[in-house]
């Protein structure tokens, strides 16, 4: 295969039962399957987080957090539930105390005055690892993204 793949990500909302939105990206397309389901596409290289929760009838069931990258063509990749194609993985966090403090980093990037589809696909896996770790993640400042800018300007 010689082209670019997009990926297709599946967003479910039945209140009480399934709940999955989509936290930050940009997607190229949205198609609407029924009155609670849709599919963002995404295309190769766009970053973007999903959070799920399901519940049942005493309570949460599960909560994650997931972040991730849109594969070019011939890029390693993982499965997802919900992402064909698949995705590479800078994020991936369950249960809602993670998610939680998950969702408390993108609202400090977003209050730094970065969005956070456009950040360094390394802050994000640090991100995943301080959270693992219980342990609180760096912040993302101008010095760190401009490192970034100038890194993608020198090559791969």
């Amino acid at each position: 295969m010689t082209g670019a793949v997009e990926t297709e990500v599946d967003i479910t909302w039945w209140r009480g039962r399934v709940e999955e939105w989509l936290r930050f990206g940009q997607p190229r397309e949205e198609i609407l399957r029924d009155r609670r389901r849709r599919t963002l596409v995404f295309c190769p290289g766009a970053v973007l987080a999903r959070v799920r929760w399901t519940g049942g009838p005493y309570g949460t069931t599960t909560s994650a957090l997931e972040v991730i990258r849109a594969p070019g063509a011939g890029e390693a990749c993982i499965t997802l539930p919900g992402v064909r194609s698949g995705a590479q993985a800078l994020v991936l966090v369950e249960g809602w105390t993670r998610v939680q403090r998950g969702l408390a980093v993108i609202d400090a990037i977003e209050a730094a005055g970065f969005a956070p589809h456009a950040i360094a696909p390394d802050h994000w896996r640090h991100v995943h690892n301080r959270l693992c770790a219980g342990l609180a993640p760096r912040a993302y400042d101008a010095r760190r993204h401009r490192a970034w800018r100038l890194r993608q300007k020198v090559g791969p």
